[in-house]
């Protein structure tokens, strides 16, 4: 039973894209199977497939996201934050990874000593004096070094715990493209079985979402985070090239896949997305 559904479920994801529309085929299909007089034991059939590939698909995708996400958390905590503190302790004058890092600890320090002397001006600080500012600027700085020199060591752990997550990511991705296919073939029915409207609404959030108008701003966010994250220099000069060049790339390669391929498979999908699109 289960090699029979496999092999429904692999002749299924290996459908090529053929002459006549794919709404038009299913139509003829359809009409044919409801005239077969075995039409009722197929349907019975068809749903346990389709129950065998759903369960299949739905394990196989937790176990893909969790897995990684699991030994990054366990990996971090457990083997890599112990080796990076030992070793940075022994470095204490390393504080920052880059140039941003000490830009911005240099932007707080300078703002920390504004906000002093505006409370000396309104009277808020009593009886100041240059030693009270110098002890007061003094705790600022060793609480911004440490601060700096803890996201620097998490920057270290995170590069290391991520090139592990993405080996393990990748090795599953290898060592089990049976289910991989059958996940494959569950998206592509998931989304062919959507209707007209839901997919021109689909097309639509995502490419004013990723190549619209406003996405250069969320671009600009998520590369600041991602650099944050593996402490790499926050360069103004390399967010700028990649939100002005990554979007027009990802919208080229979108239209490619509209006029390629949906445009065959829902030719009425293509319509109904240039109607709402206008």
């Amino acid at each position: 039973m289960k090699y029979w559904n496999l092999k429904k479920i692999n002749q299924s994801s290996l459908d090529k894209t053929g002459v006549i529309p794919r709404s038009i085929s299913k139509l003829f299909e359809k009409f044919k199977k409801e005239l077969d007089p075995n039409a009722e034991i197929e349907a019975i059939e068809e749903f346990k497939v389709a129950r065998y590939q759903t369960v299949a698909s739905v394990k196989y995708l937790v176990f893909l996201f969790i897995m990684p996400i699991l030994i990054n958390q366990v990996s971090k905590s457990f083997i890599f934050s112990p080796l990076i503190n030992y070793f940075w302790n022994r470095e204490e004058h390393i504080i920052f990874l880059n140039q941003s890092q000490e830009e911005r600890a240099f932007a707080e320090l300078q703002r920390f000593e504004e906000k002093l002397h505006f409370e000396i001006l309104i009277g808020k600080l009593q009886n100041p004096s240059s030693n009270l500012i110098n002890y007061r600027m003094t705790e600022k700085a060793l609480e911004l070094a440490v601060d700096y020199a803890n996201e620097s060591s998490c920057a270290i752990k995170n590069i290391l715990a991520d090139l592990l997550s993405i080996s393990i990511f990748v090795s599953i991705m290898i060592s089990s493209k049976r289910q991989f296919s059958i996940l494959r073939s569950f998206l592509n029915e998931l989304i062919y079985n959507l209707s007209d409207t839901a997919k021109a609404f689909l097309i639509i959030l995502f490419t004013d979402m990723f190549v619209g108008f406003h996405s250069p701003h969320g671009w600009e966010v998520i590369i600041e985070i991602i650099l944050r994250h593996l402490g790499l220099p926050e360069s103004r000069d390399f967010i700028f090239v990649f939100i002005s060049t990554f979007p027009v790339i990802l919208d080229t390669i979108f239209k490619y896949w509209i006029f390629r391929y949906l445009n065959k498979i829902s030719p009425s999908a293509v319509a109904t997305y240039h109607n709402m699109n206008e």
